[in-house]
């Protein structure tokens, strides 16, 4: 349960602290002191979407922390585990909220930083909001199934339906895609053909292109390579100016002379070793020249399939190195379409067994509901007599759809029917209930869908509105029974309802030199029987008034 709600620089709220009980809390209120605040700065700590108006003037930023107590929750329990968010008090959760005043957001479970989704994720699993709008939503026939479904609570049974019907319908478009697009797949499977035999053909291999490339400059240039070749072995062997016999002379020079000196000896080592690598250049240069062969035929053979190659590069708009990936990548297509008729034939098998699947698992998510919607109509029906409308009929009513309209969710609408009277016709609510009376049903509904619900918390905002009378102290009574199965808090502008809560909060707002507060206090018995007094009677407050409030309040 929530059991402490913090909130800095929120709206008109400077700072707010409060603790929560098991039990029923009411907070009330004038209109326009701040009721909606509180609840828009609970539902963003359960992950709603931020605004920077929400921040108060002249503040940096805004903060909400929601503690929760989930001693009694194993769901939440396991859902903070799985997502490494424990605690070493595995009983005490902390969801945290920080808006900027630069549009900013940032969201923490149990400090530690996470995505919105998560806060939402966890935050639905803890509280259970009723908004006093909601009974609007019940003119829309979509929002009918929904209801029915948080009735059945059977999650994992219309989890896989959706399942189902994904892939069903999956199957079934790239059918008949195949099947309309026969005689473009037939084209293409043509072209296809063409351009891999013409690929196999070529039968490039990886890096062949660079090794041709390299050939095909060294074969160019064969006559070049051995004209200078032979230019350079006549430097180096002629028979009088060659490098090998001016060396060999300069040699015997500095040997004929009679003294011994050390740069000399030096001078004719350095002159043995010059020729020994000259003689060593003339070999390599002899060997090049008669190994090397000019190769005219291979040279054409080598410009042939470089050509072919630049050719098929263009036709397929690549790099020439790019040419084998294209290869296999239209290998792949042309095999994947080759199969045709069998193709067309498998995939018409697929889509009969996943339709057959999903139209089993949609028949038991429907004889759920069917099973269901029994004992929702009885219970809702029991509601509404409590609340002075016996003669109001409440009905679930199915309509099976055609297969071209199936829906992830099932094979049939459900709508909600009323009838006013005993002898009339249910129909749609949207035709005959009145602004009271949607109020009331949907009320009936939330109680109903409440009592099943496993959110040990329940958030109930002014869903009292349009009631009045007899009427509002059954409402109440159904509220605080709610309240002693888990944690109810209620915002209320009835008297009745108030009167009947475990703990009550009054919701004030000043004005302090020109700047706007909003305060939240808890009330003791004797401010509790003032406010409940000013429900009952005004601002005026008067002996007959508060007599009546310390009646409702069974105080003596």
């Amino acid at each position: 349960m929530l059991s402490h709600l913090s909130i800095r620089n929120f709206a008109i709220a400077s700072h707010i602290e409060i603790d929560f009980n098991a039990g029923m809390t009411v907070l009330t209120g004038e209109t326009g002191a701040g009721k909606s605040i509180l609840l828009d700065a609970l539902g963003l700590a359960l992950g709603d979407r931020a605004d920077t108006s929400m921040v108060r003037h002249g503040e940096s930023k805004a903060e909400i922390s929601a503690i929760f107590d989930i001693a009694q929750h194993p769901h939440a329990i396991k859902w903070l585990t799985e997502h490494d968010l424990d605690t070493e008090s595995q009983y005490e959760c902390i969801l945290r909220r920080v808006i900027t005043a630069e549009g900013r957001s940032r969201a923490y479970i149990n400090g530690q930083p996470c995505p919105l989704g998560n806060l939402k994720s966890l935050g639905e699993q803890l509280i259970d909001i009723h908004s006093q709008h909601e009974h609007q939503s019940l003119l829309q026939k979509e929002k009918h199934r929904e209801i029915l479904d948080n009735f059945t609570q059977q999650d994992s049974l219309l989890s896989k339906t959706a399942e189902y019907f994904k892939c069903w319908r999956e199957a079934a478009n790239k059918l008949e895609m195949l099947v309309n697009n026969k005689e473009e797949i037939e084209a293409r499977l043509q072209v296809l053909t063409f351009q891999v035999e013409e690929l196999d053909t070529l039968a490039l291999q990886e890096n062949e292109i660079t090794q041709l490339e390299q050939e095909q400059k060294q074969l160019a240039n064969a006559e070049l390579f051995l004209s200078k070749a032979h230019e350079a072995i006549s430097y180096i062997s002629s028979d009088e100016s060659g490098a090998a016999k001016l060396i060999y002379s300069a040699k015997n020079s500095l040997q004929s002379l009679p003294a011994d000196n050390d740069l000399f000896r030096e001078t004719l080592s350095l002159f043995e070793n010059a020729q020994i690598e000259i003689e060593e250049a003339a070999n390599n240069l002899s060997q090049f020249i008669q190994s090397f062969e000019i190769n005219p035929q291979r040279l054409t053979e080598i410009d042939e399939r470089l050509s072919l190659v630049y050719q098929l590069s263009r036709k397929h708009r690549c790099a020439p190195h790019e040419l084998c990936n294209i290869h296999l990548k239209l290998s792949q297509e042309l095999s994947s379409l080759n199969g045709g008729e069998q193709t067309i034939t498998q995939l018409e098998l697929e889509v009969a067994s996943l339709r057959s699947a999903y139209l089993k698992q949609a028949s038991k998510a429907s004889e759920t509901r069917h099973a269901n919607a029994t004992l929702l109509q009885l219970k809702i029906s029991e509601e509404l007599a409590k609340m002075s409308m016996q003669t109001m009929h409440f009905e679930v009513n199915f309509t099976p759809l055609e297969e071209r309209h199936y829906q992830a969710h099932g094979t049939e609408t459900i709508e909600f029917l009323i009838s006013t009277n005993p002898c009339q016709p249910a129909k749609p609510i949207a035709k005959i209930a009145s602004g009271g009376e949607l109020s009331r049903i949907s009320l009936a509904i939330q109680v109903v869908i409440a009592q099943r619900s496993i959110v040990p918390t329940m958030v109930f905002d002014e869903v009292d509105v349009g009631i009045g009378g007899g009427t509002a102290e059954i409402v109440g009574n159904l509220l605080y029974s709610l309240g002693t199965k888990g944690q109810v808090i209620c915002v209320t502008h009835l008297a009745q309802v108030a009167s009947l809560g475990d703990q009550h909060f009054l919701i004030s707002k000043s004005i302090d030199d020109g700047t706007v507060y909003s305060a939240i206090d808890r009330l003791d018995k004797s401010e509790r029987t003032t406010e409940i007094a000013r429900m009952l009677g005004g601002i005026e407050l008067t002996e007959q008034s508060l007599a009546h409030a310390r009646e409702m309040l069974n105080i003596n």
